[in-house]
């Protein structure tokens, strides 16, 4: 990690890989497993992280992700016995984020699964549900596949009756939503494969709830308090006290996580119409479009980045979620600020990307932003990114490709850190 001092105007393409960052010997949980997810943060980070921070005298008791996403950080805050807070506006993240930290009893697990197999065989239906149902979901499911999926929900939802395990049953049903429909196998985009063979849902239950099986018993039980919200952290009117705060920004240029989750969205009712849950994403184009962007708030690197898009044949609309995602960050960063206690740490993984030849420049407006906040002490360093499910590289029209041959992007993260002293 290299010390910023006087400022952030270097040459960020200088600083070095840093390989104690990019990889782990340690075996990942199987919890960590229990769901997939987008662009997972990776578990030997935070665990790293914690080290890092305790290197550099930091106490910790209280450990925070503003963008807790699948709960990556809350769990493995949870198994180092610190007490966590943490929220997402994603409420299927949060979802998988609980259900990740949560304890549970085997036994009762195991009887819950008995007794919804037992109410799966007995669930008979009267009308023509297929047709009925919403047509995103007739869009994703064999009518098959459908009904047997609406049996399992209907049966977690009757006999399923204490809130935790609740949530655990419907993780697991979440988790097995994508292979189960016809959504093209590892794709992270939205994307039909027409010629994909019918599962058995019953079969991917079973499998899937061994799994989970597995990892409540790898675990065992925990004296920290965990707390996961599903908010926009921007919006949340009560804000903890904590020493660490470890996080990941979305991307801004990124794709919507709003689509990539629409199978459990509807599924799980958050929505009727998984669209409406793209709006307020920090990044999105999405974003409430009545909402006022002040250019004159930007920063001086933001500032500098809007206005090459402006210049160039990017969309009007793209570059104004820039402006807003860099604006939201801005203010990311003064809240997280008024949430660490004296000599609290943040800590943050993020990326640059790239729009139309336009570099975006998200790690230097962050270290701008945390310099300008009165954060000192900031430290900058390198990864590559080994494990991404998304490919690396774009075409000529900013799509993702596997073609080697063309540009490379999201092939490496900063790891940037700063100091807060009341």
């Amino acid at each position: 990690m290299v010390t910023i001092n006087g400022g952030y105007n270097i040459d960020y393409d200088t600083i070095n890989v840093d390989t104690e960052w990019n990889d782990s010997e340690n075996v990942e949980l199987t919890m960590h497993t229990i769901h997939a997810y987008p662009a997972k943060f990776p578990a030997f980070i935070a665990s790293k992280a914690f080290e890092y921070a305790k290197n550099e005298g930091v106490k910790i008791n209280t450990v925070a992700d503003i963008f807790c996403g699948c709960g990556t950080v809350a769990l493995e805050s949870k198994i180092h016995n610190y007490d966590f807070w943490g929220c997402d506006i994603n409420p299927v993240a949060t979802l998988i984020a609980k259900t990740k930290s949560c304890d549970y009893d085997a036994k009762i697990l195991d009887k819950y699964y008995s007794n919804i197999n037992k109410a799966i065989a007995i669930i008979k239906f009267q009308g023509d549900e297929y047709n009925n149902a919403n047509e995103r979901l007739r869009y994703w499911f064999t009518k098959k596949n459908y009904i047997d999926l609406l049996k399992l929900y209907q049966a977690i939802e009757l006999i399923v009756d204490d809130g935790k395990y609740k949530d655990a049953f419907k993780c697991i049903f979440s988790s097995i939503l994508k292979v189960c429909s016809k959504w093209l196998t590892k794709s992270i985009k939205p994307q039909l494969d027409p010629n994909k063979k019918e599962v058995e849902v019953e079969i991917c239950f079973a499998r899937q709830y061994k799994k989970f099986l597995k990892a409540v018993k790898e675990l065992g039980n925990s004296d920290s308090r965990v707390e996961v919200k599903c908010q926009n952290f921007l919006m949340c009117k009560e804000l903890p006290k904590v020493d660490l705060v470890i996080t990941s920004p979305p991307y801004v240029t990124s794709y919507e996580y709003a689509d990539l989750h629409q199978l459990s969205s509807l599924w799980l009712n958050y929505t009727d119409n998984y669209r409406k849950l793209r709006k307020g994403s920090i990044g999105s184009i999405y974003y409430n479009s009545e909402a006022d962007i002040d250019m004159s708030k930007l920063n001086n690197t933001g500032r500098e980045i809007v206005d090459l898009l402006v210049k160039s044949d990017c969309p009007k609309a793209k570059a104004k979620s820039v402006a807003r995602y860099y604006l939201d960050m801005q203010d990311v960063v003064k809240r997280s600020a008024l949430m660490l206690n004296d000599g609290g740490m943040i800590f943050f993984v993020i990326g640059d990307t790239e729009y139309k030849g336009v570099k975006i420049l998200n790690s230097k407006h962050l270290v701008e932003s945390l310099y300008v906040e009165g954060f000192t002490d900031i430290k900058i360093g390198k990864r590559t990114i080994s494990k991404r499910i998304c490919v690396p590289f774009r075409d000529s029209n900013g799509k993702f490709s596997k073609d080697k041959s063309k540009k490379q992007i999201y092939h490496e993260e900063f790891i940037i850190s700063g100091r807060y002293h009341i």
